[in-house]
């Protein structure tokens, strides 16, 4: 099924940028025709990683967020990932209301997940309970531990918002952590995690023998956990 994929978490910091790359090299890997769009104007990471796919989107207005609605529905079998930037929270859930984006993608046949991405903190499970309140069980939802910015997921496991969220469906996986010296490379040189493993760029390869294979354990590892998902 084809699909708008909204990849937030309301919290900086919690690797909303790294899950929308994730998520857009296990479409490219397993043949899944994708758009992007990246609404972080600090740090275009999504953009700048993945400019064949992704490019910005300002959500400050309708018009910026109609884009990515009609853009989504004028490509045949096309999915699209968004890269949500911090506290857009609000406006979002204004626009999917006043333009009913939930109606219209059920009747176009599109479904909406709702990515919250994680680290397992306090503020990180309020904003899950906020998320779950506004949307209640109209999206598919998807709630990602990751791992590489926290490690003690035990307050969200038992939080009222993970259970509401499950209620309603949701799924929930764990994005392991890479190596911090190998992802600092990764986004120096600004490429996708798909052309990091190539050891024949024109400018040398971006990692070396057994940090290839680092980052390939870590997308085989994290790629078998959006295979399973519902969504």
């Amino acid at each position: 099924m084809r699909s708008l994929n909204l990849v937030g978490g309301e919290k900086g910091g919690v690797g909303k940028s790294v899950v929308s790359r994730l998520l857009a090299q296990y479409f490219i890997d397993t043949g899944r025709t994708f758009i992007g769009f990246d609404t972080d104007r600090s740090h275009t990471s999504f953009a700048r990683h993945y400019p064949a796919h992704a490019s910005p989107v300002i959500v400050d207005s309708y018009e910026g967020l109609d884009g990515i609605v009609e853009t989504l529905v004028s490509g045949a079998d096309t999915s699209a990932i968004v890269d949500l930037a911090a506290q857009t929270l609000a406006p979002v859930s204004q626009w999917m209301t006043d333009s009913d984006v939930l109606g219209l993608m059920l009747d176009m046949g599109i479904a909406v997940n709702v990515w919250h991405v994680s680290d397992g903190g306090q503020e990180s499970v309020e904003l899950l309970a906020e998320l779950t309140r506004r949307y209640r069980d109209r999206p598919s939802y998807v709630i990602v531990r990751n791992t590489g910015r926290g490690h003690d997921f035990s307050h969200l496991d038992t939080s009222s918002g993970l259970a509401d969220a499950q209620r309603f469906g949701a799924d929930v996986i764990t994005v392991p952590p890479l190596h911090e010296a190998c992802m600092r490379k990764v986004d120096r040189a600004g490429v996708s995690f798909g052309e990091a493993l190539n050891s024949d760029l024109p400018g040398g390869p971006v990692l070396g023998l057994l940090e290839r294979q680092r980052l390939k354990t870590w997308l085989r590892q994290s790629f078998a956990e959006f295979a399973r998902l519902a969504v």
